[in-house]
């Protein structure tokens, strides 16, 4: 599977909705984003949002932030049809 960097972490592309562009995307990953072990963005009106997750047994996991209930966010909060990606973090960058 294809890795990304961003900001020093490596990611994997888990599901992409034929919208992820790493040029476009590296632009708005900063390093907020560091402590998530996921990314899930979506696309809607050509403007992307994007909103990290952790993993369920992760000691900073809150309910809105659970990747378990990624699927009710998208429902909840994505616009219907809008075109979604999913990025997992893999491993930090070692020099």
């Amino acid at each position: 599977m294809k890795q990304y960097e961003f900001n020093g972490k490596f990611y994997e592309l888990v599901f992409d909705e034929n919208c992820f562009d790493y040029d476009n995307i590296k632009t708005y990953i900063t390093d907020y984003f560091n402590n998530f072990d996921y990314i899930f963005g979506d696309f809607s009106s050509d403007k992307v949002r994007l909103k990290g997750f952790y993993d369920s047994k992760h000691k900073n996991v809150k309910n809105y932030n659970d990747i378990q209930f990624l699927e009710n966010y998208r429902k909840e909060y994505c616009n219907y049809g809008a075109k979604t990606f999913l990025l997992k973090k893999v491993r930090e960058f070692l020099d």
